[in-house]
C-alpha cells in the first residue's frame, strides 16, 4: 500500500470515526437492526443513484439512517411483520464513509465506498478462482500483487430454491477488500475486469461474485419468463408445485433405479458385477486411446455413459511385496478401478484426483491389466489430468508411467437409456439460483453485470438462441434499473482440432451468444484465441477479464479504446467466390503473420469445405476449387477452430456464419 493511499486513508478516516465514535456514546454499536447480507462493512454502494437499503426490526419501530457522505437524515417505520425499506441518496464516487442504521439503537457499516457495483455470474469459467483448483496463469504472483483496497469482493455461497428468497449466504461475512488473503478464492475473471478498469479510472468497484460451476442458463432464469419458452413450462411447473406434492418415489429411490438401469446395461458388467476387469479377457478387439484426454478429443464426440479402460503392466521382481501407489489424477465424473481383477478404489467426482493404493499383499512380479471403468452422466468424460501425474509408484519413489495407449470399449450410451432423474435440490434446475443468488440483489443498485457461461448449454445451442436473450430480459426487468450493462464472454476454443469442416454444438453455442448482442447494451468478450484444447477451464483468464474490462470502459467510462474485434457485416457472391464486409477498426490482419485460416465454404448442397481467403482491405475474398457456386461462408465454425483473423489491435474476430441453416442442435435434427 502506498503512501499517498495511505494518507487519503487516514485523513478520510478520521471523519469516519469521530462520527461513529459520536454515535456510539452510551450505546451499542450491535443494534437491534437485521440487514441482509449484502450490507456490511466495506461494501460498495453504486454511485448517483437512490440506493435502497432494507431489513428487519421490531414491528412499528422508527428507523434512521445517517451517513457521512451527506447530511440528509432518512427515516421510515418498520411495518408490522417488520419489514422496512428506506432510499438513500448516494454521491458521485468515493469514500471510505460509514453508515449508520438505527432503530434507538444503532448499527454502523464502516468503511463504505461509493464507486460502481457489478454482479459477476455464470458457471465455472467465471468461479474459477486465481489460486484454489484453478491456479490461473501465473497465479503466485497474480494473488501476491492483488492489493487494491478500492475494490470490494463479495462471494455468494452456493444456494438452491424452489421459490425467491430474500436473502443469501455469502462467504467472510461480508464485503472484504480486494488483498491477497480475499482474493485467492475470488473469481480471476471478475478481479481481472475490475483491475483493468480501475487502473483506468480508480472508481472504487464492489464485485458480487455469484456463480455456480456447471450450470445451466436456465438455472439463472426466472419462472415468469420460462414459462413464456414452451421447453420450460413443465419443469417451472413441477418445480412451483415441489412442495405441494410429496407423493411418487423420493428423487433418492429414483435415482437408485437408474444407477441400478446403467449397470444392468452395461455390457462391461454380468448380473451386476465386472466382467472386463479380468486379467485374461480377451481385449484384441478393443480400441486404442492415447490418456490423459477427455473422449470427446479423442473420437467419441458427445458420448454420455459407460467407458471401460485397461492397460497391461508389467511388475518387476523389486517391486514384489510392496505397496504401489495408484495415481491416475482427475476422471470425470465417477470410475472404478481395478488392479489384477480386483477392486483396488472407486471415487465420485469430476474434479477429484484419483490417488489409490495396491496392498503389498496383492503386488507380485508378473504382467497384470490396470482396469479403469469410467462414467460420465454429461459435458466431458474420460481421465484427463497431468499426464506426469498418471503412474505406479514405488516405496522407493521409482515410477512406471501410465501415460500413452490405453485399451478401451463402451459399455453402454446414455442415449438408450431413460435421462438421469433431476436432484430435488441440484442445481440444474429451472428458476433455482435465480430464486437463491440473483433474486436476493434485485432491490440492490448495480451498474451492470459481466456473465461467463454456456459449455452446459452447448448441447441444446438451438434453444440457447432463445433463452440466453431472454435471461437477459429477464434481469434487467427484474432489477428495474432500465437496460443496464451485460457484457459477457463467448465460449472459448476446447477440444480436439477437427481435420474437415462440420456441424459443432460449441459453435452453434458461440453463434447464439452472438445474437443477443441484437439487445441493447450488451457487448461480448470473443475468447476464441485464448482457451486451450486439453481443458475446458483455460488458465489465461487474463485476458478474459481484460477484454470485458475494454466494453465496459468504452462504453460506460468514457475510455476512448478499442473495444472489439473484427466484425462481419455482411456477403455478396462474385461467380465463383464470396466477398466479406467487416466493421475493423485499425483494419484486418492476421494474428500470426501467416496465410488466413479458419474459412469454409459451401454450395447449395450445405456441403463445406476449407476455403483460401485473403485479405483486401476491409474485406475477406473467399473461394475453393471444391465449390463452384458457392452461397455460404463459416468462420471459426468448430468446437477449437484454427483461426487467425485478428484487427490492428489484435482483437480476435467472433466466430461468424453467413447461412441461416438448420442446426445440428435442433430439436428435429
Amino acid at each position: 500500500m502506498n503512501m499517498m493511499f495511505n494518507l487519503k486513508i487516514k485523513k478520510e478516516l478520521l471523519s469516519v470515526i469521530a462520527f461513529a465514535v459520536m454515535l456510539c456514546i452510551s450505546c451499542d454499536v450491535l443494534g437491534k437492526v437485521k440487514l441482509p447480507s449484502v450490507f456490511s462493512d466495506n461494501m460498495v454502494f453504486q454511485q448517483k443513484t437512490k440506493a435502497a437499503v432494507w431489513g428487519k426490526a421490531d414491528p412499528g419501530k422508527t428507523i434512521t439512517i445517517s451517513t457521512t457522505w451527506s447530511r440528509a437524515r432518512y427515516t421510515s417505520k418498520a411495518n408490522e411483520f417488520g419489514n422496512w425499506k428506506i432510499m438513500v441518496a448516494t454521491p458521485s464516487y468515493g469514500g471510505p464513509y460509514a453508515m449508520t442504521i438505527s432503530d434507538g439503537e444503532p448499527f454502523i457499516l464502516m468503511n463504505v465506498l461509493i464507486g460502481e457495483v457489478w454482479v459477476c455470474s455464470g458457471q465455472s469459467n467465471m468461479e474459477m478462482p486465481l489460486a484454489g483448483w484453478g491456479k490461473i496463469n501465473n497465479y503466485e504472483k497474480e494473488v501476491a500483487d492483488a492489493k487494491y483496497p478500492d475494490i470490494r469482493l463479495l462471494q455468494v455461497e452456493h444456494v438452491t430454491s424452489n421459490s425467491a428468497l430474500e436473502d443469501v449466504k455469502v462467504t467472510n461475512n461480508g464485503w472484504k477488500p480486494c488483498i491477497p488473503q480475499y482474493v485467492a478464492e475470488f473469481s480471476s475473471v471478475a478481479y481481472f475486469f475490475a483491475r483493468e478498469i480501475y487502473n483506468k479510472t480508480k472508481v472504487p468497484i464492489g464485485l458480487i461474485h455469484t456463480s455456480w460451476g456447471g450450470t445451466v442458463a436456465e438455472a439463472w432464469t426466472s419462472a415468469p419468463t420460462l414459462k413464456t419458452i414452451p421447453d420450460f413450462v413443465e419443469a417451472v411447473n413441477k418445480i412451483e408445485n415441489a412442495d405441494k406434492d410429496k407423493t411418487g418415489s423420493s428423487f433418492e429411490e429414483q435415482l437408485a433405479s437408474w444407477q441400478k438401469l446403467v449397470i444392468k446395461k452395461d455390457a462391461g458388467m454380468v448380473q451386476g458385477k465386472p466382467a472386463w476387469n479380468a486379467n485374461s479377457l480377451d481385449a484384441s478387439s478393443w480400441k486404442v486411446m492415447s490418456l490423459p484426454t477427455v473422449w470427446e478429443q479423442a473420437g467419441m464426440p458427445e458420448f454420455d455413459g459407460v467407458v471401460w479402460f485397461r492397460k497391461n503392466i508389467t511388475i518387476p521382481q523389486a517391486w514384489a511385496g510392496k505397496a504401489l501407489k495408484f495415481n491416475l489424477g482427475p476422471i470425470d465424473d465417477n470410475d472404478i478401478a481395478f488392479f489384477d481383477g480386483e477392486i483396488i478404489g472407486q471415487t465420485e467426482g469430476y474434479n477429484v484426483p484419483r490417488n489409490y493404493t495396491i496392498p503389498a499383499t496383492k503386488v507380485k512380479a508378473g504382467t497384470f491389466a490396470l482396469v479403469v471403468r469410467v462414467f460420465d452422466s454429461g459435458g466431458g468424460g474420460g481421465i484427463y489430468g497431468d499426464k506426469n501425474t498418471m503412474a505406479l509408484v514405488a516405496p522407493d519413489g521409482t515410477r512406471l508411467s501410465l501415460n500413452g495407449d490405453w485399451q478401451y470399449k463402451t459399455g453402454m450410451n446414455l442415449k438408450d437409456i431413460a435421462p438421469m432423474p433431476m436432484s430435488d435440490n441440484g442445481p440444474n434446475r429451472p428458476t433455482v439460483l435465480y430464486n437463491a443468488m440473483i433474486h436476493p440483489y434485485l432491490q440492490f443498485p448495480i451498474k451492470g453485470a459481466i456473465w461467463y457461461q454456456g459449455e452446459s448449454n452447448a448441447g441444446r445451442a438451438h434453444q440457447y438462441r432463445t433463452l440466453f436473450p431472454a435471461m437477459i430480459t429477464d434481469w434487467r426487468k427484474q432489477w428495474g434499473v432500465g437496460d443496464f450493462p451485460f457484457y459477457f464472454v463467448q465460449l472459448a476454443n476446447f477440444m480436439k482440432a477437427d481435420a474437415e469442416p462440420g456441424a459443432s454444438a460449441w459453435a452453434e453455442l458461440r453463434d447464439a451468444q452472438s445474437g443477443a448482442l441484437s439487445l441493447p447494451n450488451t457487448g461480448m468478450a470473443v475468447a476464441i484465441d485464448i482457451g486451450d484444447a486439453t481443458d475446458i477451464h483455460p488458465k489465461n483468464k487474463q485476458d478474459v477479464g481484460k477484454r470485458l474490462a475494454l466494453i465496459a470502459l468504452a462504453k460506460n467510462y468514457g475510455v476512448k479504446t478499442l473495444y472489439t474485434g473484427p466484425v462481419y457485416q455482411s456477403a455478396k457472391t462474385e461467380g465463383n467466390v464470396i466477398k466479406l464486409n467487416f466493421y475493423a477498426t485499425q483494419g484486418l490482419k492476421t494474428s500470426n503473420g501467416a496465410e488466413l485460416k479458419g474459412f469454409a465454404i459451401a454450395g447449395a448442397d450445405q456441403k463445406f469445405h476449407w476455403a483460401k481467403a485473403e485479405i483486401k482491405g476491409n474485406q475477406v475474398v473467399v473461394s475453393s476449387t471444391e465449390v463452384l457456386n458457392p452461397v455460404a461462408v463459416r468462420y471459426a465454425w468448430a468446437n477449437n477452430p484454427v483461426c487467425n483473423l485478428v484487427n490492428g489491435a489484435g482483437l480476435p474476430a467472433s466466430p461468424f456464419r453467413t447461412d441461416k441453416w438448420e442446426d445440428s442442435t435442433s430439436p428435429s435434427k
